[in-house]
């Protein structure tokens, strides 16, 4: 129940710049976000759109 307020409360303060990983495993950097997706980069002018409920997680985070 935890995780699950963490991460819904993560994808909503998803901000341009900020770097993810989707449930796919593709790690990118937030490019732009709109009501329910977000535009990654993940390699120099390489985007792709995704869902925010596929974005799972932000690098840092698995550090901790």
């Amino acid at each position: 129940m935890k995780k699950q307020k963490e991460l819904r409360q993560f994808r909503e303060t998803i901000k341009k710049g900020d770097k993810i990983i989707t449930i796919g495993g593709i790690h990118g950097k937030v490019a732009d976000v709109k009501d329910t997706t977000v535009v990654i980069e993940i390699a120099d002018k390489v985007r792709l759109t995704v869902e925010k409920s596929a974005v799972i997680n932000d690098p840092s985070a698995m550090l901790k």
